[in-house]
């Protein structure tokens, strides 16, 4: 057995129950992916690989309107734009923390109740499960209307969930995929009414982490190894997103974005309408 004890988190609220881990995001008001919570991710995720003692780990939010939202835009606009940042050769420490979890030894379960976006999406993505709440949860890829792409996994993999042609109707549209459609397209394992979401994955959580840690950990593995190698493909990725995040135009839109509601509750709950705003507004100011 493990002698670790979990860290101490600013954003992240630990409890177990059995071999279950469940893990509450807390960054009001929207659990942006601000460089604090960025932080106790990464923390949590390399103290999970070392972890001996459970099977199963549920991530949820503590607020009802947002799962977790995209990477902090301020944060990348402060960003100095010389010097234009090397040709990558190694995965970026976001692209770092999506694999750590995605090769845990442990199930991971996202328990979706309200919107998730960008990188918040990419880490969901990371994760072996999602359940939604229908009439709820809304899934949204918003970096191609604010000059950018998705920069942690979004391009690599929302393909394998939903297919090609979906995922360029997602990410190229920068439209709302709701919990219904979601479930449809292979987005959401399942999409329930609210009331019976905590109750399900709760069920399943506690069903899974009652087997045998060995079989549940090895059957991950194998699982795993039906996964081709996305790390070209990330690194290409994110070379792609450095060049626009460095770009004019991409920062101009990305300050658009902000000036326009981005970050905002109210911007973030009708994000796909406020990401076209951005890049019809430019248009008009080109």
């Amino acid at each position: 057995m493990s002698d670790n004890k979990e860290p101490l988190y600013r954003h992240l609220h630990i409890s177990c129950e059995s071999r279950v881990l469940y893990v509450t995001i807390d960054n009001p008001p929207i659990n942006l992916i601000t460089k604090s919570l960025l932080v106790d991710l990464i923390k949590f995720s390399e103290w999970l690989v070392t972890d001996e003692n459970n099977t199963v780990v549920v991530f949820q939010s503590a607020n009802p309107n947002f799962f977790i939202a995209h990477f902090d835009v301020e944060a990348l606009l402060e960003q100095p734009t010389e010097p234009k940042p090397k040709y990558l050769v190694e995965l970026n420490i976001f692209d770092q923390l999506c694999e750590r979890i995605r090769l845990l030894d442990k199930v991971t379960i996202c328990k979706i109740a309200g919107r998730v976006g960008g990188g918040g999406s990419e880490i969901a993505m990371a994760c072996d499960m999602r359940f939604a709440a229908l009439g709820a949860a809304k899934m949204n890829q918003m970096e191609v209307p604010i000059g950018i792409i998705p920069g942690g996994g979004g391009t690599q993999r929302l393909p394998g969930l939903v297919g090609y042609g979906r995922s360029a109707e997602i990410i190229l549209g920068g439209v709302d995929l709701d919990a219904r459609t979601g479930e449809e397209w292979g987005y959401f394992n399942r999409a329930l009414p609210e009331e019976e979401l905590d109750e399900y994955v709760s069920w399943l959580a506690n069903r899974i982490a009652s087997f045998d840690p060995n079989a549940v950990r090895n059957a991950k593995a194998s699982l795993l190894n039906s996964m081709p190698s996305l790390e070209d493909g990330l690194l290409k990725e994110s070379n792609y997103f450095n060049e626009l995040c460095y770009s004019p135009s991409g920062r101009r839109l990305m300050q658009r974005f902000l000036d326009l509601g981005g970050q905002t509750v109210e911007g973030e709950l009708r994000i796909s309408d406020l990401s076209a705003e951005v890049a019809k507004d430019d248009q008009t100011l080109l």
